[in-house]
């Protein structure tokens, strides 16, 4: 039996797939909420409210990606969502292409 192909999506269809499996919890010490994107190891934050624990578990994921890509690493597939990277052109003078996400 084949496996199904991964759909490729936005990098805002990326996230929301992220999202769908985030943890939210209390925190154990201090009063704050941590949200943490498994799916992403090591992507994690806090805040003093869920809704602002899931503002920046946004932006950590967009780091989290950003940093990946630069690194030259591919993001995992979440939920079978694959980001759709392509390669910005090569510009004189620079030695390796930047990746392009598609909005």
């Amino acid at each position: 039996m084949r496996k199904k192909a991964a759909r490729r999506g936005s990098l805002s269809e990326y996230i929301a797939e992220v999202l769908k499996n985030a943890v939210y919890e209390k925190g154990e010490q201090l009063d704050v909420i941590v949200a943490e994107a498994p799916d992403l190891p090591g992507c994690l934050t806090q805040a003093s409210s869920f809704e602002e624990a899931r503002s920046n578990l946004v932006d950590a994921i967009e780091v989290w990606l950003m940093s990946g890509l630069r690194s030259g690493e591919d993001p995992p597939v979440v939920n079978g969502c694959r980001l759709a990277i392509t390669t910005a052109p090569r510009r004189p003078g620079h030695a390796q292409s930047q990746p392009r996400i598609k909005a």
